[in-house]
């Protein structure tokens, strides 16, 4: 174990015993450290929180805080991060709150760039990016592999589905289904992200399927219900479009369109 003598840890965190941990930084009560996680100086993590191996905290970064609602009254909530994440300089993640899940998570192989928030209840997926300065507000979902470009941001209770893209500077309102590159004040669907499919190993065949049901739901004029209908159809014979069909159906927001 790696702890500069300048950090200051309370007794009854648990930190791994390879773990690294920078000048002036603060390790509060109930927080959980796991293996090979490195985290630079000056950075403030709050508890409840677990932590899991290999993740990186830049400087500034504030891990764990009090949730940012009105609503909240000290109680006992948490947040959990996975494996081999990255927080860059000032990112804040905010624990959840009873009035939602209790917990904010985050899952593995995320890159979270400088300035960017996770409000209270989130949920994110893997290998999701997000860029400087993206916001999140509380209780936004992000499925596996979404890439959110600088400055956009997201309202309480949007979900976004796996790979899909979010435009740099873009007001995401309402929810976005996987696969769907989507830009503008408020978002709007604009293509599918095809490029991202690509380098992720999708076959000439998804692409095909995905590309047909992009078409049905945001050219063919069909009222949703109608074209899900037809979306079911297609899922039946493409497995890949079950992703998109059970977002949709689980929407309470409703979908961008």
């Amino acid at each position: 174990m790696s702890i500069d003598p300048r950090a200051v840890i309370a007794p009854d965190a648990q930190i791994a015993p390879d773990a690294v941990i920078g000048p002036y930084t603060v390790i509060g009560a109930e927080v959980s450290i796991g293996a090979g996680t490195r985290i630079g100086p000056h950075v403030v993590i709050e508890g409840p929180t677990r932590i899991g191996a290999d993740n990186r905290i830049f400087q500034f970064a504030s891990i764990g805080g009090d949730p940012q609602d009105k609503k909240y009254a000290g109680e006992r909530t948490r947040l959990e991060i996975g494996d081999r994440n990255t927080f860059r300089e000032y990112v804040t993640v905010n624990r959840g709150t009873i009035t939602g899940a209790g917990v904010t998570r985050i899952g593995n192989d995320n890159l979270l760039l400088a300035y960017s928030h996770v409000a209270h209840d989130c949920v994110l997926g893997d290998h999701v990016v997000m860029s400087n300065a993206v916001n999140l507000a509380g209780h936004v979902e992000l499925g596996d592999w979404v890439i959110f470009g600088g400055y956009a941001g997201a309202h309480q209770f949007c979900r976004v589905g796996a790979h899909a893209f979010i435009g740099n500077n873009t007001s995401v309102l309402q929810d976005i289904p996987p696969f769907v590159l989507a830009t503008g004040h408020p978002a709007e669907p604009r293509s599918v992200n095809i490029e991202g499919l690509k380098r992720r190993g999708f076959s000439e065949e998804q692409l095909r399927a995905i590309r047909n049901a992009y078409r049905l739901l945001y050219r063919s004029e069909l009222k949703l219900e109608d074209a899900m209908v037809q979306l079911r159809e297609m899922a039946a014979g493409q497995p890949c479009l079950g992703a998109m069909v059970q977002f949709i159906e689980k929407s309470a927001r409703g979908l961008a369109r």
